[in-house]
């Protein structure tokens, strides 16, 4: 499985973000965007995602499911923590389980970002790095090939962040692939980078 961009265009608000963009990303590998606040790197995990129309260029997803869209093989892990405060913990991710596809709830998603003691506990009272985390467990509950992560390790004191990095090691290490966009490092070796530079 590979993931291609070619010659990309993003335009939003009528201005132009990037231009030109090639990337290429394979099975196993993780592709880190980096730059400036501005240079489009959130803009282009949307544009992946599906959320934001491609103004030129091809994003091409080769050797996945013919029967899927690119969007509905990924997952999209944004700034903003998608919950409902009213609900468990534990509802949060069965209510997310279900909408991306799952057959059964995804308990196993808290055990492996280390949320299992609160699953009752409603959401509200998460704290940030908390509610990171359960996010983070959407990963884990629904198996999809490509993971777009926007500043995966916001909020994440170190422990958390250990873990999160052993879930990517072993979504790669079993033919998955990841674009993150980061400031900073994200706890993999041996990433790929794509630098965007802010358009004038």
């Amino acid at each position: 499985m590979r993931l291609l961009g070619t010659q990309l265009v993003c335009v939003r608000g009528g201005r132009q973000v990037f231009a030109g963009l090639d990337f290429d990303v394979g099975a196993g590998e993780a592709l880190v965007v980096t730059g400036r606040n501005g240079a489009g790197k959130s803009s282009l995990l949307r544009m992946i995602a599906g959320f934001v129309r491609t103004a030129g260029g091809l994003l091409e997803l080769r050797h996945g499911d013919p029967e899927l869209t690119l969007p509905e093989q990924a997952h999209y892990l944004g700034h903003q923590d998608a919950l409902k405060p009213s609900l468990s913990v534990a509802e949060n991710l069965d209510f997310w389980a279900r909408y991306l596809g799952a057959e059964a709830p995804g308990r196993d998603g808290l055990e492996a970002v280390g949320l299992g003691a609160v699953a009752a506990l409603p959401a509200a009272y998460l704290s940030a790095g908390q509610r990171r985390r359960l996010s983070i467990a959407r990963l884990v509950a629904v198996q999809r090939p490509l993971w777009l992560l926007d500043e995966p390790t916001s909020a994440l004191d170190r422990a958390a962040q250990e873990t999160l990095a052993g879930l990517m090691r072993a979504h790669l290490a079993g033919g998955g692939l990841i674009v993150a966009a980061a400031h900073g490092p994200i706890g993999l070796a041996d990433t790929k980078e794509l630098r965007l530079e802010e358009a004038p």
